[in-house]
């Protein structure tokens, strides 16, 4: 039933994404962390011990609200326990929603202004994107559809097959966490400490089995694979943090583009490495091919943990 009901949520997930009107644990778990900073501000813990407090009560909540949240509806009924877990499992899928806003900001750039494009694109990065150029755009939204490929997929649906949505909403609020407070900047360097370090842990297998896929993913689409394995490998600690250059090196050289580099953030500007080689201008059409190594890789990811979680019943 475990693998008919991760087939289920991948499935909701691709026909519907995330609207925006729906209630979402992400969403709460934001929230959450919104209203600790805020009373933060007002009654301030030194920094390092809010940042163990904000980490531990929100991961806290999220695995012990989940757990709950099964066996309540265990108690009432079988069906209603699978209803709960599928939607759970659903939730913890960024795939469409992903996708659908990386496409928004290709629409924006190939049909309305730079500033339209300027806003979309700041919707899903933590960047300053006022100044951006066309080509900055496009860069800057592979690099959120890279990166989250493993974060926003292959993450969570990894822990499904570990151990269900309570391992997926665990996993969630560590992601949640990093993308809120765990910037390398004067206001978040001191409380993000524990919720980057911890994020970076956790991310640690799944940024290399998103590696993998993406590499596969490039060979199925009839990308350059040769560059995708060379960039990937050469370039794949490009980056502050120890995982997120795996997935960012790959998509760069399987399209040919360089990735990376400095950005601002919060009014500082952060030098961050390039990833892969200049060897052509990035343009609003790589958006396409990087959401369909998304969606490559997705269905790489779910067929072989597919296969190895079959081969776990039959052999173990």
């Amino acid at each position: 039933m475990v693998l008919i009901a991760i087939f289920l949520a991948v499935l909701l997930d691709w026909l519907l994404g995330d609207p925006y009107s729906w209630p979402h644990p992400v969403k709460w778990m934001g929230s959450y962390i919104y209203l600790c900073m805020r009373l933060q501000n007002k009654r301030p813990l030194p920094p390092y011990l809010f940042g163990l407090f904000l980490w531990l009560t929100t991961v806290g909540l999220s695995l012990g609200l989940t757990y709950g949240l099964l066996w309540l509806a265990g108690l009432v009924h079988p069906a209603l326990y699978w209803a709960v877990w599928i939607y759970l499992a659903y939730a913890s899928l960024a795939a469409k929603s992903l996708a659908f806003e990386a496409r928004k900001v290709y629409q924006t750039l190939k049909f309305g202004s730079l500033e339209e494009a300027r806003k979309q694109v700041g919707m899903i990065v933590g960047r300053e994107t006022a100044q951006l150029t066309a080509e900055e755009i496009s860069k800057a939204t592979i690099e959120t559809v890279a990166e989250n490929t493993s974060d926003g997929v292959i993450g969570p649906l990894l822990c499904l097959f570990l151990g269900g949505p309570v391992f997926a909403m665990t996993y969630k609020a560590i992601n949640t966490l990093d993308s809120m407070v765990g910037y390398q900047t004067a206001k978040y360097r001191k409380i993000g400490l524990v919720s980057a370090r911890m994020d970076d842990l956790a991310n640690l297998i799944p940024a290399r089995l998103t590696w993998l896929f993406l590499i596969l993913s490039s060979q199925i689409l009839l990308l350059d694979v040769k560059g995708a394995l060379r960039i990937g490998w050469r370039d794949r600690y490009q980056h502050a943090s120890p995982n997120s250059a795996f997935s960012e090196a790959v998509v760069a050289g399987a399209l040919g583009i360089q990735l990376g580099g400095p950005h601002v953030y919060h009014g500082e500007l952060v030098d961050k490495p390039t990833i892969g080689q200049a060897a052509r201008q990035v343009e609003a059409e790589d958006i396409q091919t990087a959401v369909s190594l998304l969606y490559t890789a997705t269905m790489t990811g779910l067929i072989l943990f597919s296969v190895f979680y079959l081969l776990k019943q039959v052999y173990f």
